[in-house]
């Protein structure tokens, strides 16, 4: 029958019968970081389609959009696993709980989720309550721009502590369980299955007291031991990790022992706790940036007092748990200083004794297996397609890394 088709009548209809290929985008770059084995990658080609990467390696297609990076280093985007994008120290914070709304956090949050995803962080876990959960719901319905939030809802503490609001007079935000303010086993119980009814994705804990607070002793255990393991239980049963705030040595052995994913600051580890992270292999975040940035001018007095008397004390932990070998995964505590500056975390870390591929391994590979994904912290085929470029060599001078000049987040260029 097709003798009595002419020939461009033919290819059309070929055309119409076929299935319309994919628009491929191409990265090329003078180098490329593979973060499993350290190497540097020449001439990197980097071919996506869709939000995926689907090869690495080899000729450019025909007909691709190319994007040509130039004498730049190709990196798997960042990923920050401590952040609080709804908050910052900036004019009254202290009072911020009895003058603001969940809105004025959430909108706080999205103006400073774009400032994080265009320093290179494409993926971030965030301690902002429900704000977070409704940002990263928004983000998702591309209804505003950041990073892929993993939110933790409301952090879990009890009565009085670094989790709950202190400092006011009775009767003033008299918390509970819904916001995460709980004592024992059947409070905690409560507490958690609530912030995973309304959209966490992991749990946060505060097994101890804190800085950034006005309750008592910063390194005070306040979590019981039988209180964190029935958190983590919980948590386990929805498919959930729990990280915990935790400062003073008991209250770390107690969590590593109830069984969290991580120790969040870490701030007075032993031996003893030490030891017991690498027995069973929980992670450290450590946050040591903010040692020397946080501005102590902006603290309240008795909250300056507390910072003055740990910050040294993190410092000396964090070196002795990466010449032990503790797993360590990237997490700033964006918000007590300005978002955006979170990969100036990089260089401290390697200052306390980790290599420049270490320290990128720690926002990379080593937080998606504090997450439990595999979809990303690597530039391999099928993965999703978040990427950075940074100029020259991270392995050389890891300083490069606050210099983002491209970002990539599934896909689509959200800065060149």
């Amino acid at each position: 029958m097709f003798s009595r088709l002419t020939i461009p009548a033919l290819i059309t209809l070929i055309a119409i019968a076929s299935p319309a290929r994919a628009q491929q985008t191409v990265l090329r770059a003078a180098r490329m970081l593979d973060v499993e084995s350290g190497q540097i990658v020449n001439n990197a080609v980097v071919v996506i389609e869709g939000d995926r990467i689907v090869r690495v390696g080899g000729s450019v297609p025909r007909n691709a959009d190319v994007i040509d990076l130039g004498n730049s280093t190709l990196m798997p985007g960042f990923m920050d696993l401590h952040t609080h994008l709804g908050s910052d120290l900036v004019g009254d914070w202290a009072n911020r709980p009895v003058t603001e709304t969940e809105a004025d956090v959430a909108l706080r949050a999205a103006h400073n989720a774009v400032i994080t995803l265009n320093a290179g962080f494409t993926t971030v876990r965030d301690m902002s309550g429900f704000a977070g959960v409704a940002l990263r719901r928004a983000i998702e319905a591309e209804m505003a721009q950041g990073p892929r939030i993993v939110a933790a809802a409301n952090s879990l503490g009890i009565t009085g502590g670094h989790c709950d609001v202190t400092g006011y007079a009775p009767g003033i935000l008299e918390l509970g369980p819904a916001y995460g303010v709980a004592d024992g086993p059947a409070g905690v119980l409560e507490a958690t299955r609530y912030q995973i009814k309304h959209g966490a994705q992991f749990i946060k804990i505060c097994a101890t007291a804190g800085v950034l607070s006005f309750e008592g002793p910063v390194g005070a255990q306040q979590f019981s031991e039988e209180e964190m393991r029935t958190v983590v239980e919980e948590a386990a049963r929805h498919g959930m990790r729990v990280a915990a705030h935790a400062h003073g040595t008991e209250g770390i052995i107690a969590a590593i022992r109830a069984g969290v994913a991580s120790i969040e600051h870490g701030s007075m580890l032993d031996d003893e706790a030490i030891r017991l992270m690498r027995e069973r292999g929980t992670y450290l975040v450590p946050t040591t940036y903010l040692v020397g940035a946080i501005n102590l001018d902006a603290l309240p007095p008795p909250i300056r007092t507390k910072a003055e008397m740990i910050l040294p004390l993190a410092v000396e932990s964090l070196r002795r748990a990466i010449s032990a070998g503790v797993r360590i995964a990237f997490g700033t505590d964006a918000a007590v200083y300005p978002h955006g500056d979170n990969a100036k975390e990089f260089a401290v870390l390697v200052e306390r004794g980790m290599t420049p591929l270490a320290a990128v391994q720690s926002a990379t590979i080593h937080a998606a297996d504090l997450l439990g994904v595999q979809d990303r912290g690597r530039i391999a085929q099928g993965l999703l397609a978040d990427l950075v470029a940074v100029p020259g060599n991270p392995l050389e001078d890891i300083t490069v890394t606050e210099r983002v000049s491209f970002v990539m987040k599934g896909g689509e260029v959200t800065r060149r």
